[in-house]
């Protein structure tokens, strides 16, 4: 919230009254109090949520539209010079056939500097065509033909480096859910290969593409802490990449991957576990959550950042808001059924939101939904863990005859591949079996000793199993059940 309360009081007049009016005019009332109430009045947002009588859920969805509102209203009143130049090349046609070739030349010299200055390469191609042209005659010709040619050859670099980022975001939802070391080794490739586009030239665009990729690598798949990483510091690219950021500031990929570098520093910062530097990114990725998982698949594994909420919400013992937030969150996002990864993740946190606001059997029907929307069959250890998971909450729901087809399931995959491999579900199921046991004897005791060595265990792949908090709580709920028997 203290983000939108900022931006609002940082509008121009001008901008605030255009904004105030077209909410008003756009019949969008309760959005026009709210701009108001945080430019004028300055309410606190229990007493804006009093006078507009919504609740907690209704005025956070409210507070985001406005600030997507406030974004695009900023967006369509930029003066971009980025726009006026890249008009001026679709319309260059009409200076070659009605100009004195001295005009011509140095429209095209001018055009040549300001699409340098922002690196519009497939642009560049065009002045470079047409300076050829002119200069057949000319000793000049030869240069401009190289030129022409390099840069052809760095337009395809850019598609080649915006490719490599696809291709290693898709590889490593594959990778996160086996931690198959094919797929680790594919990883890395990937990265050499986009580091050796990037050295090709010296330009700002692929070194953010490479960021995207070299950042993400070094807090997931080979972390700085596991080896002596060469180069730049992740802080130091940070720092060169807000410089670039700061520089070409009206370039609208980079407003938009600004959302995305504020999401590493949150990982960043997660990882190490500094969190008091991770909550100053946090409100602002948290805010345009529905966004980044729906739009940035291209340039991260963006479901990533809802393990990283579930983390920060067990971590602070408010696990039960969850679900309250997710009723917003997931209005703004549409399942990708072909994203198997991303969309596994999306419903697991979703399932887990339910879970902790004791409302099991929603808990059930998202997890039920995801085994037959999806097949995991691919990902054989995250089924027998969404298995696992939903076995739970047959348990605590008292469905015993549930609990067991679903328990006996995992247990028979189990041993297709050796207790070793998913030592972590046999102890988790142990714990529901002995809590669905007729014998009550020393439960609590026996149920805390099984915990111990669950949470010894170490699992590389997706384990969701180890985002269910066993603590006094959850010995309690277990050891309360009625038995079978009972």
């Amino acid at each position: 919230m203290a983000k939108l309360k900022n931006i609002v009081k940082q509008l121009s007049e001008s901008d605030y009254k255009l904004l105030y009016d077209y909410l008003l005019e756009s019949n969008a009332e309760k959005s026009a109090y709210l701009l108001k109430a945080l430019r004028e009045r300055k309410l606190s947002d229990s007493k804006i949520m009093t006078e507009l009588e919504v609740t907690p859920n209704a005025y956070y969805t409210l507070r985001s539209r406005l600030n997507i509102r406030i974004e695009e209203h900023l967006v369509q009143q930029m003066e971009s010079p980025r726009t006026d130049i890249l008009r001026k090349v679709a319309n260059l046609n009409e200076v070659l056939f009605t100009k004195k070739r001295t005009i011509s030349l140095t429209t095209l010299k001018k055009l040549e500097k300001e699409l340098i200055d922002y690196d519009l390469a497939s642009e560049l191609t065009v002045i470079y065509k047409s300076l050829k042209k002119l200069n057949i005659n000319s000793p000049d010709h030869f240069h401009y033909s190289q030129l022409y040619n390099r840069h052809v050859a760095y337009m395809l670099a850019v598609d080649k480096a915006e490719d490599l980022l696809v291709s290693y975001f898709k590889k490593y939802g594959n990778y996160y859910f086996t931690n198959d070391e094919t797929e680790r080794l594919g990883l890395i490739l990937l990265l050499k290969e986009m580091q050796n586009v990037a050295k090709l030239y010296e330009s700002h665009r692929l070194y953010v593409f490479q960021s995207c990729m070299l950042i993400f690598h070094r807090l997931f798949v080979e972390p700085d802490d596991h080896f002596q990483a060469e180069g730049e510091s992740i802080e130091d690219v940070f720092a060169q990449v807000q410089k670039m950021f700061d520089t070409y500031h009206l370039d609208p990929l980079y407003y938009h991957l600004d959302l995305l570098f504020e999401f590493f520093k949150v990982e960043y910062y997660n990882h190490y576990k500094v969190y008091r530097q991770m909550e100053k990114h946090f409100e602002e990725v948290n805010d345009a959550a529905a966004n980044l998982i729906v739009n940035y698949s291209s340039y991260t594994f963006s479901s990533r950042f809802l393990l990283t909420k579930l983390e920060r919400h067990l971590r602070s013992g408010t696990e039960k808001e969850i679900a309250t937030e997710n009723e917003s969150l997931f209005a703004d996002i549409e399942p990708d059924l072909l994203d198997i990864p991303h969309h596994t993740v999306c419903m697991i946190y979703r399932a887990l939101g339910f879970y902790y606001s004791e409302r099991f059997e929603d808990a059930a029907k998202v997890l039920n939904s995801l085994l037959s929307d999806v097949s995991l069959k691919k990902y054989p250890f995250i089924q027998i863990e969404v298995k696992a998971i939903l076995a739970l909450q047959y348990c605590m729901l008292g469905d015993f005859e549930l609990f067991n087809q679903y328990s006996s399931s995992v247990q028979r995959q189990i041993r297709l591949f050796g207790k070793d491999e998913c030592n972590n579900v046999l102890l988790f199921l142990k714990i529901l079996k002995i809590a669905t046991s007729e014998a009550k004897k020393d439960k609590p005791k026996t149920i805390a000793a099984i915990i111990l060595k669950f949470q010894s265990e170490a699992v590389q792949y997706f384990a969701p199993t180890f985002f269910i908090k066993m603590d006094d709580k959850f010995i309690s709920n277990l050891t309360d059940l009625e038995s079978p028997g009972n």
